[in-house]
């Protein structure tokens, strides 16, 4: 689940029923409009437009009712957490989006109430920032927050996507993460500052640096460029170990998405993608190991065959 489609509800498009009321409609034309199909209800006392509604995605309806909560909630609360995190275009993998997550600036007490989630803690300014007109926590105290109450996996794919897409730094987190060690579950940040790579392009990648990291692979050179022997690019392998002359590579419908030229069919993509390996290949005298999502689900399995083609080309394997 991506974020970065087109939104197609904006926040003037919510309608309060306050608002309705005072645009002399009254209860019973609220529903008669709902139950013809011509408004939709988004949540308690909230309305949008239902060919707006109908055309949003499950994540563009999170966003709608993270609006729609803002918009009655009290006037110092900002979206924080997963709420933050849905505006800022990242990959939304394995992220819940049941409850609407804010934070007060005043310091009130946290509670939690009809899938609304009232953080407590201290929420200073220069820790908010607008973002698509909606008052958000920064990248970087998104980034400590979702760390904080997630595991490490995951943790590590919000902060990679954060950091590919440029949203913020690893020293901007770090310093962030050292302002709040008093917060639970902080060892998951230091670890995922270890770990983090703004080079790791999707969610499978960073799984994969994940994997390696749990299962003891040696740590792989992500996006490495190939050149032939005049120095014109032939590729980009997704990882390499140099020593051992292996690289890896992903299979999977996203990357043939991503890649594929106009025109092209899988059967074209596939063809050239075979071609390009070859050439790397032979180029370089490595030898290619690919993988796929499912492969990534089974993770002793996965190392083990890797472990083994790495031991098989010479080098120490770990």
């Amino acid at each position: 689940m991506t974020a970065n489609e087109a939104f197609p509800v904006r926040l003037e498009d919510i309608w309060l029923r306050r608002e309705l009321i005072d645009r002399e409609w009254s209860d019973r034309d609220i529903a008669r409009c709902v139950k013809a199909g011509l408004i939709s209800r988004v949540r308690f006392g909230a309305y949008v437009d239902s060919a707006l509604w109908s055309a949003a995605s499950d994540l563009h309806r999170y966003r709608v009712r993270s609006r729609a909560v803002l918009r009655t909630a009290h006037e110092s609360s900002v979206l924080t957490h997963q709420s933050a995190l849905a505006e800022w275009d990242v990959p939304m993998w394995r992220i819940d989006l049941t409850e609407v997550a804010l934070t007060r600036t005043d310091e009130k007490a946290g509670r939690r109430e009809s899938l609304i989630v009232h953080h407590s803690g201290r929420l200073p300014l220069e820790h908010i920032t607008l973002r698509h007109g909606v008052p958000v926590a920064t990248a970087a105290r998104t980034a400590v927050e979702i760390l904080s109450v997630v595991d490490l996996e995951l943790g590590l794919v919000i902060l990679n996507g954060l950091l590919n897409l440029r949203r913020t730094t690893p020293e901007e987190v770090a310093r962030l993460a050292r302002q709040t060690e008093h917060w639970p579950e902080t060892l998951n940040t230091r670890v995922a500052l270890s770990l983090a790579d703004s080079r790791l392009q999707s969610v499978a990648e960073t799984r994969f640096v994940y994997l390696c990291y749990r299962q003891g692979l040696p740590r792989p050179e992500p996006q490495v460029e190939v050149l032939d022997e005049s120095g014109f690019l032939i590729g980009v392998v997704d990882f390499l170990w140099r020593k051992h002359g292996v690289f890896l590579e992903f299979d999977g419908r996203i990357k043939y998405e991503i890649y594929r030229r106009p025109g092209e069919t899988l059967a074209d993509y596939l063809m050239r993608e075979k071609r390009r390996e070859e050439r790397i290949c032979q180029a370089t005298g490595w030898v290619c190991i690919r993988i796929g999502w499912a492969d990534l689900e089974n993770p002793t399995a996965t190392a083990r065959r890797i472990l083994k083609l790495l031991a098989s080309r010479g080098a120490p394997a770990a």
